[in-house]
């Protein structure tokens, strides 16, 4: 029999950026776009900056920061 567990608010996620991974530093369920501020669940993060230790919600976000910092 399973046991019901209530539903965890979401919070947001410390992470540190590695080459081709990332380490959560303290649990959560999302972490936000340093370009846009959208949420982005942690199952869809794909786009970050190790040099920044920035996360991105798509490939356009990472190019609009990069030209910034450029």
């Amino acid at each position: 029999m399973n046991r019901y567990e209530a539903p965890r608010p979401a919070s947001e996620a410390k992470i540190r950026y590695l080459d081709a991974d990332f380490q959560v530093l303290q649990p959560g369920s999302y972490v936000r776009c340093a370009v846009t501020g959208q949420p982005i669940p942690l199952d869809e993060l794909r786009y970050w900056s190790v040099e920044r230790q920035e996360a991105y919600v798509d490939a356009a976000a990472s190019l609009k920061r990069h030209l910034e910092t450029r």
